[in-house]
């Protein structure tokens, strides 16, 4: 008997509603906002004002919270996912995971979701950034860069979390097929034993 990895997601009942069959709808709400509000102001800043300058600085101010708000907030409450990078002494980096326990469900809209804004997000800002290299506005391809550059390092953290997640599941299927073949091999050894002995004692009279 094999050990059966336990199911993780949980359906949602109304996908018509994400907020609404969310787990954690605050953090969805941010994990939507922060970019929408870094985007909305790219695209739409300079209807506002001419100042360069405050739209940068506003740009840069809201990709960083959002980046702060996936990597610590919204990659645990969505997908039971956490990741960091530690600068050793030595001048090296270690990468450091979290993840929820195997029977810990998560909400398959609220994974969706992510993983879906977390691939599209980088996608968008390099498209954006084709568009401005080739439209010669360099000084707003400084905020494009910045944020491609924050949004590929939290899909590659999320990337490599979710494999060290799996494969630490891996290793408990596996050791706990190695626990039932080593108890069946025991329980085998010890009825052969056992019916050996009974044997020779009621052959002996």
């Amino acid at each position: 008997m094999s050990y059966q990895q336990p199911d993780t997601a949980v359906s949602p009942t109304e996908p018509t509603n994400m907020f609404k069959v969310s787990s954690h709808p605050l953090a969805l709400l941010c994990l939507i906002l922060f970019k929408a509000c870094a985007l909305g102001l790219y695209l739409l800043g300079n209807f506002f004002t001419n100042n360069f300058i405050l739209i940068f600085v506003l740009c840069v101010l809201i990709l960083a919270i959002d980046f702060w708000m996936i990597k610590n907030i919204s990659g645990r409450l969505l997908v039971g996912l956490r990741w960091w990078n530690e600068v050793l002494e030595d001048g090296s980096n270690e990468w450091i995971f979290e993840s929820r326990d195997v029977n810990v469900p998560v909400n398959a809209s609220d994974s969706r979701i992510f993983w879906t804004v977390l691939y599209g997000t980088p996608a968008v800002w390099s498209l954006l950034a084709i568009v401005a290299f080739f439209s010669l506005r360099f000084q707003w391809l400084l905020i494009v860069i910045i944020a491609v550059v924050l949004a590929a390092a939290n899909l590659i953290g999320y990337q490599r979390c979710d494999k060290d997640q799996k494969r630490r599941w891996n290793q408990i299927s596996q050791g706990g097929d190695s626990s039932f073949v080593s108890g069946m091999v025991s329980g085998l050894m010890s009825n052969a034993v056992s019916s050996g002995l009974m044997g020779r004692f009621f052959s002996r009279g």
